[in-house]
This record gives C-alpha cells, sequence and structure tokens, in this order.
C-alpha cells in the first residue's frame, strides 16, 4: 500500500526533529534533521524540482517516523546517533573507522623516547597529530631523529644495553643508555624536539643560531657545527613546504562532484604546519551539490570513529554551508569545547583552501578513470547513443592556436581500458588561413584518416569532435571522400552556459541534439576524452610556438623579465633544471615572490 503523505503531514509538528525513512518491509532507508519537520519532510512529496536520487527514494517509502527534539543542534546530534547506528543506504556512510596516528614523546622516563602511537591515549606524555597515515608519521620521526637524536627504542631495548647500539654508530641517537649524554644535554634535545613538533620552527631556529653564535665564541666549533647542520636540516624542511607556514590547528575539507561520484579532500594544518591530507569517496546519493554532500560529510566524519577522535579548533570548507552554525555548535559540544566552521578565509588559509580543491578535483578525476568505472561509462554510452554494440575506441580532435599562430590538431584514443597514449597523434597545421578553424580540422582529418586507410592503425568506432554543427559536416565530408565507413561521428558543444554537465551532442545524420544528463556516465566519459584532447592540443601548440620563436620558454611567462631569468639560469644552471624545480625550490632565486614562482611552475607544467 503506498505511503499516504498527505495524511502524515497533516499532522505533522513544525518543531525541530529527526525523521526516519522505511520501506514497505521496514528497512531503514534514510535519517534527516530538520529545523521544522513538517516543512522538511514536506520537500520530499512535492511535484515537481526532485532529484532522479529522491525521487528513488520515495518511490521505495512504506512509513516515516519523527522524534521532536528542543533545538536543531540537538537533532544534529541524534542525527549521527541514528546513522551510525541503522546505516541506511541513501546517507552518507564512512567506512574507514581506524584511528590515526599520533608521534608519542614520554615525560615520566628519565630519558623520553619519541615513537609511533596509535590507539588510547593512556600513557603519559605528549600526543602530536594526528597525523594522516603511518608513513607521514614514521617520515617525522625519520627527520627528528636525524636531527636531534632522541631515542626511539623500545623501554625494554633501553634498559637491558650495556653498550651503544648502531643508531649511535650513525649519529641518529646520543647513547642515553649507556651514560654517553648527560640529562641536561639530553632534555635540550627533547625540548628542541618538542618544539619542532608543536611548530615553533622559527622560534627553534633563532635559538639555535644564538647557541652556534655563542659556541663559535667559546671556540667550541664542533658543537657550532653540529648546530649548523642542524640549522640547514630544519630550513630545508621549511623550503620543501608548499604553503606558508601559518598558526592553529585546522582542517581544510574541500568537495568536488561528478554526476553521483563525489571526492572529499582534508588537509591537516597542526601547529600550523601542514601535516598531510586523506581523500574519502563518499556515497552520495541525495547530494544536489557541494555544500550539500559537505553538510552531511562534515558531522558524520566528526562524530563517528573516522576522524580518529580528533576535533580541530577549525574546520575550512571550500563551500558555505547552509547550517555552518548548527554544525559548529553541534561539533563544538561533541568536543567539549569551541570549534569554529569557516568558509570566508583569508591569506595562508586560503592558499590552504586552493590547494585542497585542486586536490579534491584531480583524485576526483582519477577516481572516474579508474578501470571499472570506465566500463560502467562505456556501457552508458553505448545506450545514450542507442548503438548495437559496446564501442571499444574512441578518437577525438581539437585545435588549439594562438590567434591563428602556430595552429596544431591533436588526436586521442580511448579504449575501455582509458587513453591509449601510444596512438594519441599530433599535426602541425600549416597552409591556411590563420585562425581558420574548419580548414585545420579538415586537414587533420585528411591527413589521420588517410594513413588509416592505408592500414597504418585502427579505425574508431566512435569519432568526437570539440565543436559544433560546422565542426561536424566538416568531418562527415572528409570521411566520405576517403569512404571511411563505420565510423560514428559525434560533434560536442557546449551548452548555452559553456559548463561541463550541459554540453550537447550531434550525432551524424541525426536531425536533433541529444542532451544527456549531467550525471550520465556516458556524458562523463565524453567530457574526459574532450578534456584530454585539449590538453595534448595546448601542449603542442605551447610547443610548437616556442619553438618558432626560438626565444627562451621563459620569456613567455608574466612577470619574468630578462633579469629574473638570468637570475633563474644562473640559480639552476638550465632550462630544464628550472623545469623540474618546485614551487619552494623556485621561491629560493633572488627576486622570485611565490606569486611568480607560481607563475612559472604553472606555465612549465601547463597548469
Amino acid at each position: 500500500m503506498p505511503f499516504d503523505h498527505r495524511a502524515f503531514l497533516k499532522q505533522l509538528t513544525q518543531r525541530p526533529g529527526v525523521y526516519q525513512m522505511f520501506s514497505e518491509q521496514g528497512e531503514l532507508l534514510y535519517v534527516g534533521k530538520a529545523k521544522n519537520l513538517r516543512k522538511r519532510v514536506s520537500s520530499y512529496f512535492r511535484s515537481t524540482g526532485l532529484t532522479l536520487k529522491t525521487r528513488a527514494l520515495v518511490e521505495r517509502i512504506g512509513s516515516v517516523q519523527v522524534t521532536v527534539t528542543e533545538t536543531e543542534v540537538e537533532a544534529l546530534l541524534l542525527e549521527q546517533n541514528l546513522i551510525k547506528q541503522g546505516r541506511p543506504p541513501f546517507n552518507i556512510l564512512l567506512r574507514d573507522d581506524k584511528s590515526y596516528p599520533h608521534v608519542f614523546l614520554s615525560s615520566s622516563d628519565k630519558f623520553p623516547r619519541l615513537t609511533l602511537h596509535r590507539g588510547a591515549k593512556r600513557r603519559k606524555g605528549h600526543y602530536f597529530g594526528p597525523y594522516p597515515s603511518v608513513q607521514a608519521v614514521r617520515e617525522s620521526l625519520n627527520f627528528l631523529q636525524k636531527v636531534f637524536q632522541v631515542r626511539q627504542c623500545e623501554d625494554s631495548f633501553f634498559k637491558n644495553r650495556s653498550r651503544p647500539c648502531l643508531q649511535y654508530q650513525i649519529k641518529r641517537c646520543t647513547a642515553p643508555c649507556v651514560g654517553l649524554v648527560d640529562e641536561a644535554a639530553y632534555a635540550e634535545d627533547v625540548r628542541h624536539t618538542r618544539m619542532f613538533l608543536e611548530g615553533k620552527s622559527d622560534s627553534l631556529m633563532r635559538e639555535l643560531e644564538g647557541e652556534m653564535d655563542a659556541a663559535a665564541r667559546e671556540m667550541a666549533y664542533e658543537k657550532a657545527a653540529l648546530i649548523r647542520d642542524q640549522i640547514i636540516s630544519l630550513r630545508k624542511v621549511q623550503a620543501e613546504q608548499v604553503i606558508e607556514v601559518g598558526k592553529g590547528n585546522v582542517d581544510v575539507i574541500a568537495g568536488a562532484i561528478a554526476g553521483n561520484i563525489g571526492c572529499v579532500h582534508i588537509l591537516y594544518i597542526r601547529q600550523g604546519r601542514i601535516i598531510g591530507s586523506r581523500n574519502f569517496y563518499p556515497k552520495i546519493p541525495l547530494a544536489a551539490n557541494v555544500a550539500d554532500m559537505l553538510t552531511e560529510f562534515i558531522p558524520r566524519f566528526y562524530m563517528g570513529a573516522a576522524s580518529g577522535g580528533e576535533t580541530p579548533a577549525e574546520v575550512i570548507t571550500s563551500q558555505p554551508l547552509e547550517d555552518s552554525k548548527v554544525i559548529a555548535e553541534a561539533l563544538s559540544r561533541h568536543a567539549g569545547r569551541r570549534v569554529r566552521l569557516r568558509a570566508d578565509v583569508r591569506s595562508t588559509r586560503t592558499k590552504w583552501l586552493q590547494l585542497a580543491l585542486r586536490t579534491a578535483e584531480q583524485n576526483l578525476a582519477g577516481h572516474l578513470a579508474a578501470k571499472q568505472n570506465l566500463l560502467q561509462r562505456f556501457e552508458s554510452l553505448k545506450t545514450e547513443l542507442n548503438l548495437p554494440a559496446l564501442p571499444e575506441r574512441l578518437e577525438c580532435f581539437d585545435i588549439s592556436h594562438s590567434h591563428g599562430e602556430a595552429t596544431v590538431a591533436s588526436c586521442v584514443v580511448f579504449d575501455t581500458n582509458g587513453p591509449l597514449k601510444s596512438d594519441y597523434r599530433r599535426f602541425n597545421i600549416t597552409d591556411i588561413a590563420p585562425g581558420d578553424d574548419y580548414a585545420a580540422m579538415e586537414q587533420a582529418l585528411t591527413r589521420r584518416y588517410t594513413r588509416l586507410q592505408k592500414g597504418e592503425g585502427k579505425l574508431p568506432d566512435i569519432l568526437l569532435i570539440d565543436g559544433g554543427l560546422g565542426q561536424l559536416r566538416k568531418a562527415e565530408a572528409v570521411l566520405a571522400e576517403l569512404a571511411v565507413v563505420d565510423v560514428l561521428v559525434v560533434g560536442v558543444a557546449k551548452g548555452v552556459t559553456r559548463k561541463p554537465g550541459f554540453e550537447t551532442l550531434l550525432p551524424a545524420g541525426s536531425e536533433k541534439e541529444l542532451e544527456l544528463s549531467p550525471t550520465s556516465p556516458g556524458l562523463l566519459l565524453i567530457q574526459q576524452v574532450r578534456d584530454e584532447a585539449h590538453r595534448f592540443a595546448i601542449t603542442g601548440h605551447r610547443q610548437r610556438r616556442d619553438k618558432k620563436r626560438r626565444t627562451s620558454v621563459l620569456e613567455g611567462i608574466e612577470g619574468v623579465g630578462p633579469k629574473r631569468r638570468r637570475e633563474l639560469l644562473r640559480f639552476f644552471g638550465g632550462y630544464k633544471e628550472v623545469e623540474r624545480a618546485s614551487v619552494a625550490e623556485l621561491m629560493r632565486v633572488p627576486n622570485i615572490s611565490k606569486k611568480v614562482a607560481e607563475a612559472i611552475y604553472s606555465y612549465l607544467h601547463n597548469e
């Protein structure tokens, strides 16, 4: 019997609370919270404006149960408890509940120990973290062992030594186990280690510089050299930081969505230092956009076990959340202290946010390229284009030039395993009017399919042309002239908004455009292939343009004049070394600011 939502809504309260949706068989489908229960639940049963996922949920509803709360914050807390208990299929579910690793520095030992820790914090000492992975902890421990030589051995091993172990021989430990270092000197190493882990690198550097100068004045040159090496190591770590050092404990959360697949990237900042990051690919059955996805994800993450029980003082999101105040209050209650939720940030926090957002988008693209997802998209494309068999090979052409200069056409190839880069081709276009994309497309297609007709490669099942009706007709004419048959030509035209997800397809022989849903796996495949053709064409165009101009590649970078070019080449020794340098390494060159370094890096890596 269908659920009578009209009768149910008439008697439903307008107070805050939690609603649970069940199937006719009693299966829990979805749990949600509301500031106004009647208004929120009635929104599921309106006649228009529902997403496909919401309609799928509503069609399965057999009953709805509500729990009234005093406030919206109490509703949010109850919602998370019910989701953890029932794990309903239409809610975002997180499956990684392992605790996060920390760096532990003991405080009850005469000679404190530094080690990795995971689990309950029962031992007396200082815990630093959490770190996103065990590897991140081990890298930090390895660095600290080389610089400050605080012991990392087990207590049982430490108490039973009669002579120094190998760590002493390779200068990774000062051997307190056999009395080769006094307690005061060891305590100083421990203090410096703690300062580094607490993010007080600048203060630590100044202190070490003072100690080095004092040792030099006292002619204790061996001690001064040791401190000098510590300073050099610390400076190297600072230079390798991609982002400037800020302040505080912050989680930066950015999201990206393509179809029904989402990626949430969390950047962990502790004591103002980036200590790592982590990716999640939550199920997003009812999340219509990134803000909705993060609204569901953040309470579930921090009030569950996936966060490792750690909630920082500040959480920064890539989009403003409508319920940010409610979520912040709920997180504060859960953590037992104030937690701020922000989207409008400046300075260093803006750079952290940009880094997290770029990473989320990149990781989502990589996730979409996974083989199992790719095969699903090929199946979808077969259905959307009404093909008799699964297409096994796609080719896509694109044109790139700068106001008609150095025109290059690209051809990329995909099969059911992904990009087939050995079959990619570029064509340097000549003898056409500058900027004539139709003539450029005609020349590229003619050269490509003349070779294929001679047996130099395989014909595709589908030929994608990045362009509108004019480009499509030109491609059809070329294939007809070369007597190429059994290849479906499809034009990929940008929609009115020119945004991804709103493209229209123009299959050859069809009188009308084909509009696919933005969530269609087939459309996602076409976008992926087209974007790759665009990237490949731009790269070839830049290479041809730079070679034609016979000038330094660096001359095309805004803000890099003759003086900066000389400094770059003098510092690195050549163009290839400049190209291999990171942003942090570029910033070490005199007169190169962070903004200029990022511009150089982006230009040389086609970003």
